[in-house]
């Protein structure tokens, strides 16, 4: 591949990144390099030939024979771009976080064995194995040692590129059983975690010429109606409040004329005004549970339990469940860094955000919320997050679009320049965030209904929502899942064609997942998901019975499906099942069900009504 694609994607006259130089050093070094930019993946490089050779490793390098883990091939790099660790700055081409997770050298192994054992090979045979697609090597790194093989693969995904790989460990003294590359998490040169490295400002800066595309701004008129009511509730209530308040005023100034009061704290009217003019945050460490402490490096979000159906009670508040990606952002002196619920660093990756601080009113803040895409109706969409950040099903990745924007709704309030917030009540930490928050095209403030679980799940369901969440009012913040939250979903039903199943993976018997399609208006019958879930065993082996009896060896679809060992069925038969929502349309194929679950098998149903029409 020599730097020919390196080279092309970069315009060195505005990057500081090392030229295409071929090295003639002959060199055996690798490196393998922690890479958070659309996602998190390790880039595997082989120093030879001159350059680095690379693979993305999705899930990382294993240390155990029994992980055969993806490598896609990718452009070499030069030898110089081996201790590269800092920050790529986003709107460029590989934007995020990479780390040095491993550095050592390497040995060809000869393809000739001795006596069952691989021994030492050459350069010349180096090449002509990585030609050939089958390179086995030997590692002597910090992290990883002994023999390995990278073995080219004939993909049948659609539009593969040909450059998927497996990176596999051989059997030897250095195995380790369930190896997790996630659990050695800091830098082999510095001894950074990535959140320290993309915290960093003195990280080396690399740029390209690949800009990032941007978005206008989303609205949602559906929701700006909801609040609106929200906001007339409120505003009856402070309407009230305020009616008290002067009422209270009045009985002080006349209690102060009556005694003569003239003490240094002045008249309950005073106070009141005083109080009023109180900022949020001068006035947190006057709450029921606040700890003056420093803030905390990590956060584990509190998660919410299922919760089968809506209800009313006057003790919790009902909230939009905002389907997208939950982030917990830390704003510290204007830095922004944000962290996904399994700790994983996402500042790069939703790079607006950084700009989070200038709409809360705090020096430092611990906030929690969801990172959402809208759609043309102003509704969060997990499908258009997946286009957003190019990730999909299964670990694939496709080109992120960055013309979609993002929002950040807020939600809770965990710390306040000082204080920490755990031991708050929820309603006064949701008080708190109010005053903080200046809305805007960037983030929202996630507002609530007090007592109405019922009403709002039926707007929520109108819409075409994932659900809502219940809260009990007087909850404090646990790092775990409780059932002082409750998440209440949102499922629709369709029925669908079965065209076909899958072969059973692990331990299950009879099949793995129904293929599912609907017709369109041509009357072909188009996949739209597979139903895996919604089966016990003894209705796997039902289900199989009526499978084998219609058993087909032609493909009664038209388009892409997407499991590589399916097998055919007469599409005779009608699935009923369960889903979430319609995924928007991709350059991967049309609309899919999102979540399906088999529900029954639907004989009164003809075949045929199973079409596209007034299903999404």
């Amino acid at each position: 591949m020599a730097l020919e694609e390196y080279k092309r994607k970069r315009r060195f006259s505005e990057t500081p990144e090392p030229p295409p130089k071929l090295d003639k050093s002959k060199g055996h070094r690798f490196v393998v390099q922690r890479h958070h930019a659309t996602r998190l993946h390790y880039d595997f490089r082989l120093e030879m030939e001159g350059v680095l050779k690379s693979w993305a490793v999705p899930k990382g390098p294993s240390l155990d024979p029994a992980d055969k883990r993806l490598a896609m091939e990718v452009e070499d790099h030069p030898v110089s771009y081996f201790d590269f660790e800092g920050i790529i700055p986003e709107g460029n081409y590989g934007a995020g976080t990479v780390m040095v997770w491993d550095v050592g050298t390497w040995e060809p192994l000869s393809p000739e064995t001795k006596d069952g054992k691989y021994v030492a090979g050459t350069d010349g045979e180096a090449s002509a194995m990585l030609k050939k697609g089958d390179l086995k090597f030997r590692l002597h790194g910090k992290k990883l040692n002994g023999d390995f093989a990278l073995i080219h693969i004939k993909s049948r995904r659609p539009g593969s590129k040909g450059n998927e790989w497996l990176l596999i460990k051989k059997h030897d003294q250095f195995v380790i059983p369930g190896f997790d590359a996630e659990q050695l998490d800091k830098s082999v040169l510095t001894k950074r975690t990535m959140a320290q490295i993309a915290g960093d400002e003195g990280s080396a800066e690399w740029q390209s010429n690949k800009k990032a595309s941007r978005g206008s701004s989303a609205k949602s008129s559906w929701l700006a109606d909801t609040l609106a009511r929200v906001e007339k509730k409120k505003a009856k209530a402070k309407t009230s409040t305020t009616k008290d308040t002067k009422a209270h005023e009045k009985e002080a100034r006349e209690h102060q004329s009556e005694n003569g009061d003239k003490s240094a704290g002045g008249s309950t009217a005073s106070r009141v005004r005083k109080s009023s003019a109180k900022s949020a945050n001068s006035a947190v460490k006057d709450l029921a549970g606040a700890v003056k402490r420093a803030m905390p490096t990590a956060i584990t979000p509190m998660l919410a339990s299922l919760c089968e159906e809506p209800f009313d009670d006057p003790n919790w508040l009902f909230e939009i469940k905002w389907d997208g990606y939950r982030a917990v952002a830390f704003l510290e002196d204007g830095d922004v860094r944000l962290v996904s619920r399994n700790h994983n660093d996402l500042t790069a990756r939703f790079s607006e955000l950084r700009e989070l601080s200038k709409a809360m009113k705090a020096k430092g803040a611990i906030l929690d919320g969801e990172v959402v895409v809208l759609d043309d109706q102003g509704r969060p969409s997990f499908s258009l997050m997946q286009q957003r950040t190019g990730l999909r099903s299964q670990g694939r990745q496709t080109t992120p679009r960055r013309d979609l924007p993002i929002l950040y709704f807020v939600f809770d309030l965990i710390y306040l320049d000082g204080y920490d917030l755990r031991k708050v009540t929820l309603e006064e930490r949701k008080r708190v965030l109010r005053e903080i928050v200046t809305d805007s095209e960037m983030v929202r403030y996630s507002d609530h209904f007090a007592g109405s679980g019922n009403a709002l799940f039926g707007v929520a369901k109108q819409k075409g929502l994932e659900g809502i969440i219940a809260k009990k009012a007087n909850s404090c913040y646990e790092e775990r899942r409780s059932r002082e939250w409750q998440k209440i979903k949102i499922t629709q039903t369709v029925d669908c064609v079965i065209g076909g199943y899958t072969d059973p993976e692990g331990s299950r018997q009879y099949f793995g997942s129904l293929m599912l399609g609907l017709y369109n208006e041509k009357k072909q019958l188009i996949h739209v998901g597979n139903a895996g879930t919604g089966f016990n065993h003894a209705r796997l082996k039902e289900m199989s019975t009526v499978l084998k009896g219609i058993e087909s060896s032609s493909n009664p679809f038209t388009g892409p499906t997407e499991p590589r060992k399916a097998h055919w069925v007469k599409p005779t038969r009608v699935a009923e099942v369960k889903f979430t929502e319609w995924t928007h349309e991709t350059n991967e194929g049309g609309v899919k069900l999102r979540a399906p679950v088999f529900m029954s098998l639907r004989e009164d149903k003809d075949p045929e009504d199973c079409t596209f029409v007034g299903q999404q």
